[in-house]
């Protein structure tokens, strides 16, 4: 591939230079021709039609005139100096006001000539002004290549020096007049045929200067696919890479798996569950490291599936640890595992900060001599002094509140290989984000609930209607059921009319004075809390009012009824998972969304999606809409590529056709060896940035 003319600095840019450059390269980081040519325009104003003077009015947004220049007058001193200037046509006049660059535009403004003026007008008095319209001198002779305008982004800073909008649009024509000719090709010449793409050049040209709205949607779609492109590209080599460098143990051997799907197993599982379990096995079976995702919704029995491939690797001759967020869902997973490994005569034990150092001594050595086949715990089992005899699966729950460095040091605590790695997650992503953020693992979906669950009957109710909601928290206490009430503060906020928890609490303990009721927030200690958790789990308290702590924490089947107060403040990812604190049992369970009568029209449709559906994917491809895929439920990892132009949630076609295409390409040659391929080797060498730990991990 030829030397890339995109590649040259900014300043060498025709009427750029030094001092210009360094302010585009700490205000826009333009460092570069490329950096400029992917500095897109937010946005396109259609200058196809020219308005008279005389009939503008006050609902005109932004108005293209053309006239001759009658008066250019300068009044006020220093930074109160200001120009105006008269616009006339056959139809009427209209006043032109700068207060900025006033030396430079009244040295340019030439009286008599014609110019095409544009703006947004305003009215004064009795006659219409425009504040720093755009000008130019009107030339018959000149071709004027398409009518819309890109408008791109500045900043206050660049503005003082007038280099606004204008000036980069001036600047990327001067760069296209010069170097159109010089732009390379960047995707492979079969990929341009088969999804008929415009030349990269004509889509850099058309997505700043587009002849036409068609001309511009080729442009976007075409840059788009490269964008995902590449980065389906990276993701999926880097599956390639590490399945052919880290090799893991292979497990094969089913007594003990056998022996619990006999004897011990309490329910049928689900064939969501065995498709996915099959999926391990293969996994783990095949010597390559298992590096999956395992995805499913709160109750949709992915703790037994984890069970189940742990019983795989100690099957192996090896061990097996789940990590944890949190002490609370660290104990839960505990005392759900340990009932299992007890009737298996397997050897578990807990590791959280809450340890005493005495345990702690014991819990190392059994690790080390090989005596303890599960470890459950928290970050303390990422500490130095923790380490296996020979470790060969690493479970890790609600994976992204874990760090990359902190899954590192956990992936590195075998000396026997690298252990298989499963990384659960209760909060679905949309499968277009999955494949994304987490395109070098591969992914299992449980979606499908355990028999026997029935599904949570979801109702909307205003604050009016807070007697008849107490009443049915009443029925289900007598019924023997405990019930949730969320509210989303802790303290009196003057901005923010709604009601704190502590108001919240005073105020169930008046409705119901014969009910044990605990309280939960995230500024009490540990302690103080997990006393309070217990008390709950336990049934020793019918109520539990709480902040969003709760969102993941215990598992309580008896708890039936969930209240979310001013349902309206929460995003919909948090109201599914506070949804799913329900639902654990038998019975019949309900969440009820408080709110106001006052709604935002995304407030609205976040209640009506949850009303609607208990589907966690459906839901969280409605999230992902709304709030785009920035950091959706905290997800957003390290090392992805920033992608200037696509949009993860609207552009979801796309981003299939680019992973089906990736995929294809490096299945027909993995190494990308072919001539029609240097062109890809080419732009990954340049453009390479997913870090090398990240690319290990998962």
């Amino acid at each position: 591939m030829a030397q890339d003319i995109l590649d040259t600095k900014i300043e060498f840019l025709k009427g750029i230079g030094p001092r210009k450059a360094e302010l585009l390269n700490n205000e826009l980081t333009i460092h570069t021709f490329r950096d400029l040519v992917q500095h897109y325009p937010f946005r396109h104003e259609d200058r196809s039609q020219f308005y008279d003077i005389g009939e503008i009015t006050e609902d005109y947004p932004y108005v293209q005139l053309k006239g001759y220049i009658t008066q250019v007058q300068v009044s006020g001193k220093k930074h109160k100096k200001r120009l105006t200037a008269l616009l006339r046509d056959s139809s009427g006049m209209v006043e032109l006001i700068w207060f900025r660059s006033v030396d430079w535009i009244q040295k340019n403004l030439q009286k008599g000539r014609m110019y095409i003026v544009y703006g947004k007008p305003n009215m004064y008095g009795k006659r219409f002004s425009i504040p720093h319209p755009e000008y130019e001198l009107f030339d018959p002779q000149k071709q004027r290549e398409g009518t819309l305008y890109p408008v791109y982004h500045s900043t206050e800073k660049l503005r003082k020096f007038s280099l606004e909008s204008k000036f980069i649009s001036k600047h990327l024509q001067k760069l296209f007049e010069l170097y159109f000719h010089k732009i390379n090709e960047t995707l492979p010449q079969e990929v341009v045929q088969k999804y008929r793409f415009i030349s990269r050049r004509e889509a850099l040209k058309n997505i700043h200067f587009p002849t036409s709205i068609q001309a511009l949607q080729k442009a976007k779609t075409r840059l788009k696919f490269e964008e995902l492109f590449y980065l389906q590209i990276q993701l999926l080599q880097i599956r390639t890479d590490r399945k052919e460098k880290f090799k893991a143990q292979q497990l094969r051997k089913t007594t003990l798996l056998t022996e619990f799907y006999k004897n011990h197993l309490p329910f049928d599982l689900t064939n969501a569950q065995k498709r996915v379990i099959r999926e391990i096995y293969q996994d783990v079976g095949s010597g390559d490291q298992m590096n999956r995702l395992l995805q499913g919704d709160v109750g949709s029995g992915k703790t037994i599936v984890a069970f189940i491939a742990m019983l795989m690797a100690i099957d192996g001759n090896s061990q097996a640890c789940m990590m944890a967020p949190t002490e609370i869902l660290a104990d839960q997973h505990f005392t759900g595992l340990k009932e299992f490994a007890d009737l298996l005569g397997l050897k578990i034990a807990k590791l959280t900060g809450s340890s005493k150092t005495s345990e702690r001594r014991i819990i190392h050595e059994q690790l080390l001599s090989g005596e303890l086949n599960i470890i459950v715990g928290t970050h303390a089992l990422i500490e130095d002094t923790v380490d296996f005899q020979n470790l060969g699966l690493c479970v890790i729950d609600e994976q992204h509140r874990f760090g990359v460095a902190q899954r590192a040091k956990l992936w590195a605590k075998s000396s026997k290989g690298h252990p298989h790695m499963l990384v659960m997650t209760a909060t679905p992503i949309p499968r277009t984000l999955a494949m994304t953020l987490y395109g070098d693992l591969d992914v299992s979906i449980i979606d499908e609930l355990p028999a026997g669950r029935k599904p949570i009957k979801t109702i909307h109710k205003y604050d009016s209607s807070r007697l008849a909601v107490f009443g049915s928290m009443k029925k289900q206490i007598e019924e023997g059921r405990q019930v949730y009430v969320v509210y989303p503060l802790i303290e009196e906020s003057e901005t923010l009319d709604y009601k704190n928890l502590q108001d919240g609490y005073e105020s169930i303990c008046r409705a119901f004075p014969n009910v044990p009721i605990s309280i939960v927030h995230g500024k009490m200690k540990p302690k103080d809390k997990d006393y309070e958790m217990q008390r709950f789990v336990r049934n020793k308290t019918k109520i539990m009012v709480a902040t969003t702590v709760i969102e993941v924490g215990v598992n309580v089947p008896n708890a039936t009824v969930m209240v979310i107060e001013n349902s309206e403040r929460f995003g919909l990812a948090q109201l599914h998972q506070l949804r799913g604190r329900v639902g654990r049992g038998a019975d019949q369970s309900f969440c009820i969304l408080m709110s106001s009568y006052k709604l935002s029209k995304e407030a609205r449709f976040r209640i009506e999606t949850m009303v609607r559906t208990n589907n966690g994917f459906e839901i969280a491809d409605a999230d992902l809409k709304l709030r785009g895929p920035g950091d959706l439920h905290g997800t957003q990892q390290s090392g992805i590529v920033n992608l200037k132009l696509a949009d993860i949630a609207k552009d979801q076609l796309i981003l299939r056709q680019a992973r089906e295409t990736a995929s294809a390409i490096l299945e027909k040659d993995s190494k990308l060896q072919s001539p029609d391929y240097q062109i890809i080797i080419e732009y990954l060498k340049k453009f390479r940035n997913l870090e090398a730990e990240w690319e290990r991990i998962s």
